[in-house]
């Protein structure tokens, strides 16, 4: 079958897998939801002017429709107030919420129905850059990666987030909060300055580390578990230069075994990052294709010359080149649309081991044999822990910057639901094959970038801080009011 390369490395600028990330953080209030007889004359007046509430079932639309959350109520907040005065009113009367941003988490630990309500974050979505000793950015909850990186850019500096535009901000740094600058600035939760927080009793409270630093602690890796976050400072780092070298290399699929084994032992520098995915080339044909997508924040010279060895495998393809800052997600900006089915399994990796990828490739090549499932794909994100790793294990919640490596997913993508057990049993497939040469003591994903499907023990979500998050949970959450995104009660 004759497959134009050119025109498929162009469709795969960038990186697939990179696109997902938080919402923001996902709550609940109490598992016997009530919804009252008139939430809009109840709760309406109490909002700003600009806030609104609505009962349309597309009022509040996610990335992904599979066991997605289905709200009564939507409550569309455009203040911190606003979202004060919405949890009060759910708390008192006993109704189950949820907080959402970008809408990109896909877990299926989501219970919430049409007596429950969805409080949108999206409107706020301001973003101000402080000029100050070590530069700020203040970051509403509602705000995406793209209006971070403008803001950012348009001020001379860089700032870690997740690399799709389209996801939450701070719902993806909250659990952790990996990216393309990491290697440079370190984790999402490593570069918070300070955040606002709606509690479980609906205060408003500023944390930071001398404020209350257990909360802090817990936060920053299990965020959704103890808040709503509706607004937080993050360091930026002013940066000269700040156009990226990025792009894709098609490589045919004999090629994967040197490939798997050339990233296993590549020696990933600070400005750099590297994905490996299987995907189609999308219709008529959805062709299997194996996909390398490095990434370098500096000169293409030093660029090429850090990532020469996988280059010298011979791509059929290559559409590497450098990009201006705002410009390093673009690519991903098709994949942000809501809808469509998507569940979705990830596991952590401390390797990449050949043979394991070569089965996963088999298995994926004979899936999407099914076109209805062709848009669907196998990756691997694989960053530098320079400079995470120089901050202890025991600064936050997140548990896995000294195990886990390589972060994997299958994210499967189609739009009919007869397909459902089908595609989970491909992604269970898939997982326990990762799972089987991890090279971990036990099984670790990144849930918090929405790589766990929603079926893992939270020794696998949250590591061994499970037991100080639950005492933590008592203390700050003891009716379990946030208790929808893998909780710990």
């Amino acid at each position: 079958m004759f497959v134009n390369f050119r025109i498929l490395a162009l469709r795969f600028i960038a990186v697939l897998p990179s696109l997902f990330g938080l919402g923001n953080a996902s709550m609940g209030a109490s598992r016997h939801s009530r919804q009252p007889v008139d939430i809009d004359s109840g709760l309406g007046p109490l909002l700003s002017k600009s806030a609104s509430i609505s009962h349309s079932s597309s009022a509040a639309p996610r990335w992904s429709d599979f066991d997605a959350p289905k709200p009564g109520t939507v409550v569309n907040v455009s203040t911190e107030k606003d979202v004060v005065e919405t949890v009060k009113y759910c708390v008192a009367h006993g109704i189950t919420f949820l907080a959402q941003s970008g809408a990109h988490g896909w877990a299926t630990t989501f219970r919430i129905g049409q007596r429950d309500v969805t409080i949108n974050l999206r409107g706020l979505n301001s973003v101000t850059f402080n000029n100050e000793a070590q530069p700020t950015l203040t970051v509403g909850g509602g705000s995406i990666i793209s209006e971070v990186i403008a803001v950012a850019d348009a001020n001379g500096a860089h700032v870690p987030t997740g690399n799709c535009n389209c996801v939450g901000t701070l719902g993806a740094i909250l659990g952790g909060g990996v990216g393309h600058l990491m290697g440079l600035y370190g984790l999402g939760v490593d570069n918070l300055v300070t955040l606002n927080l709606v509690n479980a009793e609906g205060q408003l409270v500023t944390v930071d580390a001398t404020q209350d630093p257990d909360l802090w602690w817990a936060v920053r890796g299990a965020g959704p578990n103890f808040g709503i976050v509706t607004s937080a400072t993050l360091k930026a780092y002013p940066r000269a230069d700040r156009s990226v070298w990025t792009g894709s290399l098609i490589f045919t699929e004999d090629k994967i075994e040197q490939i798997v084994s050339t990233i296993n032992g590549l020696e990933l520098l600070a400005p750099m990052s590297i994905f490996l995915y299987f995907a189609t080339s999308g219709a008529p044909d959805y062709t299997p294709t194996v996909i390398v997508a490095p990434f370098y924040a500096g000169s293409t010279a030093d660029a090429e010359a850090a990532f020469a060895s996988i280059l010298d495998i011979g791509p059929v393809a290559n559409s590497m080149q450098r990009y201006p800052y705002t410009q390093a997600n673009f690519a991903n900006d098709a994949l942000c649309g809501k809808g469509g089915r998507k569940p979705s399994y990830g596991s952590g990796l401390s390797q990449m081991v050949p043979a394991t990828w070569r089965s996963i490739w088999n298995e994926y090549v004979e899936y999407v044999k099914n076109p209805a499932v062709g848009n669907s794909s196998v990756f691997v994100e694989c960053y530098s822990f320079e400079t995470a790793k120089k901050v202890p294990d025991s600064s936050s919640s997140y548990p896995f910057r000294s195990t886990v490596k390589y972060t994997t997913l299958v994210n499967n993508w189609y739009t009919d639901a007869s397909l459902d057990p089908v595609a989970e049993a491909f992604g269970t497939k898939v997982r326990d094959l990762w799972r089987s040469t991890d090279g971990l003591a036990q099984n670790s994903t990144y849930v918090f970038l929405e790589f766990a499907f929603g079926d893992e023990p939270l020794g696998t979500v949250y590591g061994e801080n499970v037991v100080k998050l639950q005492d933590l949970k008592r203390k700050y959450d003891p009716r379990g009011r946030f208790d929808q995104w893998f909780p710990l009660t």
